[in-house]
Formats: structure tokens, sequence, C-alpha cells
């Protein structure tokens, strides 16, 4: 197959053949049809993440057909059309008897646990756990860019969060993740502002459903001005981005009993980043994390997508080679589009 792999930490990757994989006992391997290009690679790609052996193939947000089955598959057959959740469970744990298969105690993710989805095939464990039936209405780029950031942002705005219609919703950044929380939000009924630092983004923003826009370079106080907007501070609040001053704007723009949910990673010199702590004792405010969702939580997420409620497609900006992905994936750290790149094709 052909696969986009890079042998060591940031040094460049390059397209090339490697050998297919095979299913295991529990386990499928998807022909890959599209899979996005996310930040989360470019952190796998700097050594950010200790699960990532070298050499590496990256990938994690992907849909396709299932090729082959190994023998102990029973839910799953060939030509099924297929997604899976970024973060997989054992099926067995405690966290994935309990039905949280998104923090499972040997969880494994595509693209940093194992070889991942730049690829042609990809070969995922515990296929009857994770892999999600696809409605045939559904394209696979819209189903790959659902992958990381949407379904991460509809656990965290849905599950976490509890957001209600009516409610405020601050979101703190306006990349893909920031953007799917948007349009989930405001699907919900909720009322939302948005903040960041550009106003294309912005702009994006209160196309996709936020009522209100706060460019943080031309505010003193973000905290503040998202008080004053939502008369006395925001129900539920995301940092999309992952920044010690994002995180401490979201958690400082809550009202009373407000919720916290904190999506973007806080990696590398950001991973102990203070808090402010004392507003959250005094104004018993709610920290979550929310990290991916399990495969049985898409059903709800699929609904409101088929429904039109929400519409992800929207989100999709370019589509790309694997070859435009090498030079793409080192480049993300610049990143200036809206849009997720999809790759869709193997050359």
């Amino acid at each position: 197959m052909k696969a986009l792999i890079f042998e060591n930490f940031c040094e460049a990757p390059k397209v090339a053949s490697l050998p297919d994989p095979s299913p295991q006992s529990d386990g499928v391997v998807i022909k890959v049809e599209a899979t996005g290009l996310c930040r989360s690679d470019w952190h796998g790609w700097m050594g950010h993440d200790p699960d990532i052996r070298l050499p590496h193939v990256p990938g994690h947000e992907f849909a396709g057909v299932v090729a082959a089955v190994g023998r102990d598959v029973r839910r799953f057959r060939i030509g099924d059309r297929v997604t899976v959740p970024f973060v997989s469970g054992c099926g067995h744990c405690r966290e994935c008897r309990s039905g949280n298969q998104q923090v499972c105690e040997t969880q494994f993710q595509p693209g940093f646990t194992h070889w991942g989805s730049f690829a042609e095939y990809v070969a995922i464990g515990y296929a009857d756990q994770n892999l999600v039936h696809l409605p045939e209405s559904m394209g696979f780029d819209t189903a790959a860019s659902l992958g990381c950031r949407f379904a991460t942002s509809f656990r965290a705005v849905v599950d976490q969060g509890r957001l209600k219609g009516g409610e405020w919703l601050a979101v703190h950044g306006c990349g893909g993740v920031g953007l799917s929380a948007i349009m989930i939000g405001a699907g919900l009924g909720a009322q939302v502002v948005a903040i960041d630092i550009a106003e294309d983004k912005l702009a994006l923003a209160r196309q996709l459903g936020a009522i209100a826009t706060i460019n943080s370079r031309d505010v003193e106080d973000v905290a503040q001005a998202v008080r004053d907007i939502t008369g006395g501070g925001a129900h539920v609040s995301v940092d999309a981005l992952g920044h010690p001053a994002t995180c401490c704007n979201s958690i400082s723009n809550l009202r009373r009993r407000g919720r916290h949910v904190q999506v973007g990673l806080m990696l590398g010199d950001h991973a102990m980043s203070a808090v402010p702590m004392a507003r959250v004792i005094a104004h018993e405010l709610e920290i979550y994390g929310s990290h991916g969702m399990q495969a049985w939580r898409y059903d709800a997420m699929l609904a409101m997508i088929e429904s039109g409620r929400l519409s992800p497609e929207k989100l999709i900006g370019r589509h790309i080679s694997l070859t435009d992905a090498a030079t793409a994936l080192p480049a993300m750290d610049s990143f200036r589009e809206s849009g997720i790149s999809i790759i869709s094709h193997f050359e």
C-alpha cells in the first residue's frame, strides 16, 4: 500500500510503499476512502505524543470500507461503510464496561499508538466495539471530518458541558474544534459567543451560528467582555485552542456554577498550566476534560446530521492527495485555513 511515513520526529515525511496490514482475530482492515489532516497529527510529528514509536504512519480521523475481517468479528462484514472514533477501547476493562470507551484503560488510537490512516489501508482491533456504521447518504469526506474535532466537540458540548437550548456557550478558538462546537451549540438552540484573533474565522463563526463574536486583540479583558455580552457569564465555555490564556479566559468568563470544558490539547510547556482555582471554588464552577467520543454515542450525532440540524460538510476545506499531505503536515503549526483538509486520493 501507499502510505505517508516519517522516520524521525520533525523530519520531512514521505510517501512510500509499505506492507498491507492484516486483521487480527477481533479486528478488520479498512480501505481508507478519506482521512482528515489534523493539528493533533502535527503534535505527533513534532514528538509531543509518547505513544508514538518510529517509524510512524500518522492519521486518525478517517472513513472507508471494510476490506478484510477477522474470524471473531460478528457485527461487520466486507463492504460495510464505516468510521472509527479516534480513541478506541478494548471492550473489556472497567471503563469500557461502563460505556466510557473514550477513557479505556488500554485504549488505542490509530495514528498514535499504532500506524494510522494516511495510507490506503489501516487495521483496527476490537472492531465490534469500535466501528460505526455510516448512513448511505453520508459521503466519506464528511464522515472523515467527524473523526476527531467534530465528534470530540459533540461530546464536549452535549455530554460534558450538558448545554441546553437558551443557555450561553462561549467558544475560545475558532479552528476546527471551535467551529464544530459553535455549530453544535447553535444546533441545540444555545446562544453562542465566539472568541478568536482572526476576523475571517470570526466571520465564519457567525455564519455557523454565533450570535456574538469577540476579537481578543481588540479587548482588554476577554472574560469581562463575555460576561458583558451574556449578562453575567456563559453557562458553558469551551477552550477549543489549548493555551494557558484561553483556558484561563474560558474558566473566568463563566457565570456562577458554570461549566468549563477543556478540549484543546495542553502539551509541552503548557501541560501544567495554572487555573484560577479561587474562582472555581468561590463560584462552584465545574471543570471537565473531553477526550473523543464513544462509538455508541455516534448515533445521536449522526441523527442530528441526517435531520439537517448539523452540517459538518460546511467545515471541509481542501481535498488533497497523500503527496500534498507530506508538505501540509509539517506546515500545520502555521495553518491559516478555516476548513479541514481531507486526503481523498492516495497518490
